[in-house]
């Protein structure tokens, strides 16, 4: 069985971070916390307003059209199909085309055995988001490119297209809309870490078979996986904003 990197090899120590980012991420952190607070004011959470009394149906996206964000391109939708321990379902988060950064195109794979969206259909998958079901997020994980039906963007410009993850309008909810885009940017350095990770994986699989397409690889499905703890990451930024 073909052993991949570490992911530890590839997220970051906090005191590598800008301190300016830094800043941004506690200011996400604080964004979340009020999205929860008015959400819970209601006796809501984030998972029951996507769901939206609709029945909770594996594989299905909730909400049933997705969500998007015409102006900025960003796009998600929760479901769930992975029966995993203690998630209740996931996010995936997306970019179309409309708000790829220029100069970007998808990674060209000369033996693909699948079509991929292209020009206009072009899709750039982010990262997921394992939820539990208080509708708290447990993790991050990346996938490969059939899981998704993705293009497939390299690291360096899925990262370029991170920042241009925004989801500015209220449907289906303000709060949950405002809250997946700043866990975005509160865990936005390890996202990328993910994304490295991501790469070197998938890059270790397709030279260990050359000619063979790994991106449609039933067998390769997580590629990599980080616990989320928001409240612990923030804290962790306070003390290193104490510490200089």
């Amino acid at each position: 069985m073909l052993a991949f990197p570490p992911l530890s090899d590839f997220l970051p120590e906090l005191a590598s971070i800008d301190p300016a980012r830094r800043v941004r991420m506690l200011a996400a952190a604080d964004e979340i916390r009020e999205c929860y607070r008015v959400l819970v004011k209601g006796g809501l959470n984030v998972v029951g307003e996507v769901l939206r009394e609709h029945d909770f149906i594996e594989m299905n996206h909730y909400p049933p059209d997705d969500v998007y964000d015409a102006d900025s391109g960003a796009q998600y939708y929760y479901h769930a199909h992975r029966g995993i321990e203690n998630e209740h379902g996931h996010f995936h988060t997306f970019m179309r085309a409309a708000g790829l950064p220029p100069g970007i195109a998808p990674l060209e794979v000369p033996h693909a055995s699948e079509a991929r969206p292209a020009g206009d259909e072009a899709i750039c998958h982010l990262v997921a988001v394992s939820m539990d079901a208080w509708g708290y997020p447990t993790g991050l994980f990346t996938t490969n490119r059939w899981v998704t039906d993705e293009s497939w963007f390299r690291a360096d410009d899925a990262i370029a297209t991170l920042p241009r993850f925004v989801v500015d309008h209220a449907c289906p909810s303000w709060p949950v809309n405002r809250w997946i885009s700043a866990l975005l940017v509160l865990y936005g350095p390890f996202i990328e870490g993910l994304l490295r990770h991501r790469d070197a994986c998938m890059d270790a699989a397709q030279a260990a078979r050359p000619g063979v397409d790994v991106y449609e690889d039933r067998a390769i499905e997580v590629i990599g996986a980080l616990p989320v703890a928001v409240d612990d990451l923030a804290a962790a930024l306070e003390r290193a904003r104490a510490g200089g």
